[in-house]
């Protein structure tokens, strides 16, 4: 009588998911917008810091405060734009509340995955918040837009970069797009909290 052969142990299935403050737990490869809380958003983009962290100042300048500044950008370039475009300029950069702000050459070194992971989670978090899972064009180039000239901002600032380096990765600025903005450096819990308020200040003005 033959000898039953050994089962080779089935190895566990890797883990896809975080659990949040909020007790949600989002599945990072199949999003759901019923997992997504702003609670968890801003405080997370608080605590994500921009440039890998390789800023002056005492504190790192977070994408919260980053995603506060390109939405006040957007209102100037597009003046007229309804509270729901306002809302996706704000949270254009949402996703890095769970896999981080990775620099461009580290996303350029990555591939493909890290872009489809974030289209992932955006389209997830737009339908959470009453927006369509993808952004029109015309508005999406709006809010890049916006997102050059905060970058453009930070780059000559806080990161560094002298005016002629940062246009070139970034654009030449229009002036007027920047007057009396500045980078504001501060403690994390204050950027979430400006973050929560200015998030639930659209979504009222949305109905």
């Amino acid at each position: 009588m033959a000898k039953p052969s050994a089962k080779t142990p089935r190895s566990p299935q890797p883990r896809a998911w975080q659990k949040m403050l909020s007790g949600r737990r989002l599945d990072l490869l199949d999003p759901t917008p019923v997992d997504i809380e702003i609670t968890d958003i801003a405080h997370g983009l608080a605590f994500v810091a921009r440039w890998n962290g390789q800023t002056l100042g005492d504190y790192a300048y977070s994408v919260a405060e980053h995603s506060l500044l390109v939405e006040r950008i957007f209102a100037r370039i597009a003046p007229k734009a309804p509270p729901k475009w306002h809302l996706a300029a704000l949270l254009h950069d949402a996703p890095e509340y769970v896999i981080g702000d990775m620099i461009s050459p580290v996303k350029n070194a990555v591939g493909p995955g890290y872009d489809e992971l974030d289209q992932r989670l955006a389209a997830a978090i737009h339908i959470r918040f009453g927006l369509p899972a993808a952004i029109p064009v015309a508005v999406k180039r709006q809010i890049k837009k916006a997102d050059k000239i905060s970058a453009w901002m930070e780059a000559t600032q806080i990161a560094g970069f002298d005016a002629v380096e940062a246009g070139r990765f970034f654009g030449k600025p229009d002036p007027a797009l920047m007057d009396g903005l500045a980078i504001w450096l501060r403690p994390p819990l204050e950027a979430r909290a400006d973050y929560t308020a200015r998030t639930n200040e659209l979504l009222e003005a949305m109905g």
